[in-house]
């Protein structure tokens, strides 16, 4: 399997990408990004994604989806499923933490 260069950096939420500035973002071509939208596997419920625009929690998203299939070999059902339970957990601890009890 071919390694790959992912660019990092911070986007700025009101700021949306691009299809290909996504998939450049993420060091993917532009088929890997399609192929998750059209299987629901990224993008879900993103306002953006009837004209092609993504948003940094996309961008985020793509990026764990891409190291988890790479990483792991995922299917890509398998990754998106695994950064379901990533989200969730981190959602899980900014609520802990917004009502003081996590000790982080």
């Amino acid at each position: 399997m071919a390694q790959q260069r992912i660019a990092s950096g911070e986007l700025i939420d009101e700021a949306t990408l691009t299809l290909e500035e996504l998939a450049r973002a993420c060091s993917v071509e532009v088929e890997w990004v399609v192929e998750r939208i059209e299987s629901g596997l990224l993008a879900d419920g993103s306002p953006y994604v009837a004209s092609w625009r993504f948003t940094s929690r996309d961008l985020t998203r793509a990026r764990r989806l891409y190291q988890l299939e790479r990483d792991f070999e995922a299917a890509p059902e398998l990754a998106a499923l695994a950064a379901d339970l990533i989200e969730e957990n981190q959602r899980l601890k900014e609520r802990l933490r917004a009502a003081g009890l996590s000790d982080d």
